[in-house]
């Protein structure tokens, strides 16, 4: 199951990404999924990084290699991705959640990874 996961985000955002870049799927790059959606990218380095991040995390899914580091890059990523569709344009809310599911369900299987930065740290010399 964690492999399927694991697939799927990479595929999802290795495609994501190279369409940023390219005309594929029929969609034009950097396409207006809705005004409000598109002026949180007023700035077009953003969308930028954003795409060239997606294929480099779905590169890293894809190959299984530094797959907690690509979790942790997409995260945020995902988490905005599933907020702007459930708060101002729901076309693709259902993959919107896919993809918190998948994430969540990456998070688990590599909570190993994770668990240091929630640890307090202890004030002993």
């Amino acid at each position: 199951m964690m492999n399927i996961s694991r697939v799927f985000l990479g595929i999802v955002f290795l495609g994501a990404g190279i369409n940023g870049y390219f005309v594929i799927f029929g969609l034009e790059p950097f396409i207006d999924t809705s005004p409000a959606a598109m002026a949180l990218f007023e700035f077009t380095y953003l969308l930028i990084v954003e795409k060239t991040l997606e294929i480099l995390c779905g590169i890293l899914l894809l190959v299984n290699q530094f797959t907690p580091l690509a979790i942790a890059i997409l995260a945020p990523i995902i988490t905005n991705i599933f907020l702007l569709h459930l708060f101002l344009d729901h076309s693709l809310l259902p993959l919107a959640i896919l993809l918190v599911l998948a994430l969540g369900h990456l998070l688990f299987c590599y909570k190993e990874n994770f668990l240091g930065i929630l640890q307090r740290k202890t004030n002993k010399p």
